[in-house]
């Protein structure tokens, strides 16, 4: 595919995942405590690599284990559009996780 195809691509993903999430080891996201999805806006493409624009801080409940992040179509519900796999973190405590808009990606790539 060529770049342009690739970029329309990430064009129109960055509409469609309007969210992100966290999930654990299993793929199961993240709930309780003050737990929510963050609202997302993302960098214009290149080469259809879209990243989030800026971190994202979530509350993580006591217990809770980050093991990766999804992106979402909504607020709650939604469409799960994938994404992928973070170091594991668990937290003994409530906390906070910041999610660094330089290591989060989607990635459009010819195969």
């Amino acid at each position: 595919m060529t770049t342009a195809y690739l970029d329309a691509i990430a064009g129109a993903g960055r509409t469609a995942v309007t969210h992100i999430g966290l999930v654990n080891a299993s793929g199961v996201e993240i709930t309780g405590g003050s737990y929510a999805r963050k609202a997302v806006t993302w960098t214009a493409s290149a080469n259809g690599v879209i990243r989030p624009t800026a971190d994202l801080v979530f509350d993580i409940p006591s217990g809770g284990v980050v093991a990766g992040w999804r992106g979402y179509s909504a607020l709650t519900g939604g469409t799960n559009y994938g994404g992928a796999d973070l170091t594991s973190q668990s937290f003994a405590s409530a906390g906070t996780y910041t999610l660094l808009a330089a290591g989060t990606a989607i990635n459009h790539v010819a195969s």
